[in-house]
């Protein structure tokens, strides 16, 4: 038969069909995706993932993230097929459980990892304006002895830091220390810096 001859099929009818995909066809797919069959694993993809994506979408709401999860999730059903259990639930449920606690997981890794950068940068803010202050207004001599009046590990710490040039990070690695605790000895070396510079003026 020729194509001019056949009906074409729209997509909105072909997305409705996949939206009305019975429970049946569905448990027997992730039955088979649970023996390994990628045929039945791109056939569940096909008719579930509209409705994976749609709650991942209304959860993250971000395009590129969005992809990103309905990928993790799909990953997540090949792997964990065999854990579904008919018994206890329809299919699509157990699939949109998935998605979206997959999808709550990345909101809550985004805003976690927001605040630590949020923390980060007042920390390093501080720092660097007292850095600022000490090489605007001090000489070489002051500021040599003002070090000198840290303890070891505080002037380890702002020395390689400030007038190393290495991050944070670095500095942990440096002295075999949590970074942390590199931060805490850096706030308070800086401190005391600029208490003991303030009072040589």
């Amino acid at each position: 038969m020729s194509n001019a001859g056949r009906r074409q099929v729209p997509a909105s009818a072909t997305a409705a069909g996949a939206g009305r995909a019975s429970a049946a066809d569905l448990e027997t797919l992730i039955c088979g995706v649970a023996r390994g069959d990628q045929g039945a694993f791109e056939a569940l993809c096909a008719r579930a993932g509209p409705a994976v994506f749609g709650v991942v979408r209304a959860v993250v709401r971000d395009p590129s993230q969005t992809e990103e999860v309905c990928q993790e999730v799909l990953l997540e059903v090949w792997c964990a097929a065999s854990r579904f259990e008919p018994g206890r639930g329809s299919a699509l449920s157990w699939l949109t459980t998935i998605a979206h606690r997959r999808a709550v997981d990345r909101v809550r890794s985004e805003r976690r990892a927001a605040e630590r950068q949020l923390r980060a940068a007042s920390h390093e803010v501080a720092y660097d304006e007292v850095a600022e202050t000490v090489e605007a207004r001090l000489d070489g001599e002051r500021v040599r002895r003002c070090l000198g009046s840290l303890t070891s590990l505080q002037r380890e710490s702002v020395t390689l830091a400030y007038y190393g040039g290495y991050t944070m990070r670095e500095v942990a690695v440096l002295l075999s220390a949590p970074e942390a605790t590199v931060k805490t000895r850096m706030r308070d070396g800086l401190i005391r810096l600029r208490d003991c510079l303030g009072g040589t003026r």
